[in-house]
């Protein structure tokens, strides 16, 4: 293979499997030369599998008064028409729980592009820190801390992706301050603020006032748009989108909105389902999917499933907490996370929600895709190795 053009060794390396790349970067000082050049990284993605990253934190117990950080943990997942496979390995995992900057502080999963996973650590000694990490490459840099943080009672949303002009990946959150703690959900914040970090600046911005009162903890990416549910009850619409490229905040499309009079409940979340925005609708009797066929466009949001109570009589527990949309596959399986709980599935052949038993209890998720992106080609950040 030395005798080979280069162009041909980036072809076939961009094609083996993430674990075997790796290897191969051992294997000689040319491979390791192709593995670490970004036109590798570019090509590898375009060819990359998708899969899930998964914040496991299985010593969590809300009555210890320790706090763990988790364990990143990608899941492969093998996507075929007819059938699917979802595969973990011990070995691809990253063990936030060693790490010193980790300790007693929470990590939460923000966001996921091109390989690249956005965290947010917080606990009670006053964490409040962005980090920036690709799990494969094992990089990770720490963002400066943002302007609008200040002790007191507050909602941080945050939303993380890249222009689709500028190609420039950045960081937007959102600071909703001033609501007492004791007071109703329709009382609106007094505080609404915004900034945005443009990776490989070194600092954040101020983006000033937001007009919309935003509710999730992160915006899933899609067409360089960040996607939140709008909490205003006026509001025209219910989704509110932020463009990475302009750097704005305005109302988007929404589909119709779902009552159901005898429900106790209604739980609302967003996510991404085969390259499409959808929306879940969780009340104590159903669970509803709908999705958005043409992206902007409001006359396509199609229900496409509605999951009863019924079906699904061993997992009658399923519709007393929120459900978050994580995937969709190619034989129509549909992935989510039951509150912090399990890793569902929706089946669509026999329409049932059956248990991956991947992992128990104390989980957050995201659709992933791995990568050989460095961090260290954005200039002016620090990059630590794990």
């Amino acid at each position: 293979m030395d005798n080979l053009p280069s162009n041909v060794m980036f072809d076939i390396l961009s094609r083996v499997p993430v674990k075997t790349i790796i290897h191969c970067k051992c294997v000689c000082k040319r491979w390791q030369t192709i593995i670490l050049d970004p036109y590798f990284a570019d090509m590898h993605l375009s060819r990359s599998p998708a899969g899930l990253m998964i914040n496991h934190n299985y010593e969590k117990d809300m009555r210890s008064s320790t706090i763990k950080p988790g364990i990143l943990k990608w899941v492969e997942i093998e996507d075929e028409s007819d059938y699917h496979y979802l595969h973990h390995d011990l070995l691809m995992s990253l063990d936030l729980n060693l790490g010193t900057i980790f300790q007693d502080s929470q990590i939460l999963l923000v966001g996921s592009v091109n390989g690249l996973v956005c965290l947010w650590q917080f606990g009670p000694r006053g964490h409040d820190n962005t980090y920036i990490c690709n799990p494969i490459t094992r990089e990770y840099m720490i963002l400066p801390r943002q302007q609008y943080y200040r002790d007191g009672y507050a909602i941080i949303v945050y939303g993380f992706g890249v222009g689709l002009k500028t190609n420039e990946y950045k960081v937007v959150r959102t600071f909703q301050g001033d609501i007492p703690p004791d007071s109703t959900s329709t009382s609106r914040p007094s505080l609404l603020e915004a900034e945005v970090y443009t990776l490989g600046t070194g600092q954040w911005r101020s983006l000033g006032h937001v007009p919309y009162w935003l509710c999730g903890f992160h915006g899933p990416f899609l067409n360089g748009h960040a996607h939140w549910m709008v909490v205003d009850p006026d509001s025209p619409e219910k989704i509110c989108a932020f463009d990475f490229d302009n750097e704005t905040f305005k109302l988007f499309p929404s589909p119709p909105v779902e009552n159901i009079a005898e429900s106790r409940i209604h739980f609302r979340s967003l996510g991404v389902l085969k390259g499409c925005l959808s929306q879940s609708d969780t009340f104590d009797s159903q669970f509803t999917v709908w999705v958005m066929k043409e992206y902007r466009v409001k006359t396509s949001w199609h229900k496409q499933v509605v999951i009863k109570q019924s079906i699904s009589p061993s997992l009658d527990w399923v519709m007393w907490e929120p459900m978050y949309l994580i995937t969709g596959l190619k034989d129509g399986t549909i992935l989510m996370v039951y509150y912090e709980d399990k890793l569902l599935e929706y089946c669509p052949q026999n329409q049932t929600v059956e248990d991956t038993k991947l992992f128990d209890r104390y989980l957050d998720a995201m659709a992933y895709r791995p990568s050989f992106l460095k961090l260290q080609n954005f200039r002016a950040e620090t990059v630590h190795v794990f």
